[in-house]
């Protein structure tokens, strides 16, 4: 992963530990106070938020300690790999996109983030400026010309 999404995911399990776990204990408590548990629809939906958010805490200090971080800025070359910043240009509607091939747990293409293992990645990989790719997606076959390849 890179070391962005590594910080993003250390700030995520930040604040759900010091943040989101003591409100929740909190609401736990008020919805004690209330009286009787087994009819008290606040605790029973407070102990959910709780299990939901410890088993994030979970996922988050795994995700963490097996991390293994890569500094793109030390990358270089002219073909695709993790890590690089790829411009393509589609070849059915001449759209250009900007991607960056990250690690999946900082996968969000909607901020130009492409997770290494989508099939458009894995048909960009090893492939340099002026090379067309043939991917089939879930929305159909796409096809891309690779435009620029950077490390930033």
């Amino acid at each position: 992963m890179t070391a962005a999404g590594y910080a993003a995911l250390e700030a995520e399990l930040k604040q759900r530990q010091q943040q989101e776990r003591p409100r929740i204990i909190q609401a736990i408590a008020e919805a004690r106070a209330l009286g009787d548990l087994s009819e008290n629809a606040e605790y029973h939906a407070a102990k959910e938020a709780q299990g939901l958010n410890e088993g994030r805490v979970q996922e988050l200090e795994g995700l963490i300690s097996r991390a293994d971080i890569i500094d793109v800025s030390k990358l270089d070359g002219q073909s695709v790999k993790f890590g690089a910043t790829v411009t393509l240009v589609d070849e059915d509607t001449e759209e250009e996109r900007v991607y960056q091939i990250v690690g999946e747990p900082e996968a969000d293409v909607r901020r130009g983030k492409m997770s290494i293992t989508s099939p458009v990645a894995r048909a960009l990989i090893g492939k340099t400026v002026g090379d067309t790719v043939e991917v089939n997606t879930p929305g159909g076959g796409k096809s891309y010309e690779i435009v620029k390849v950077a490390f930033i």
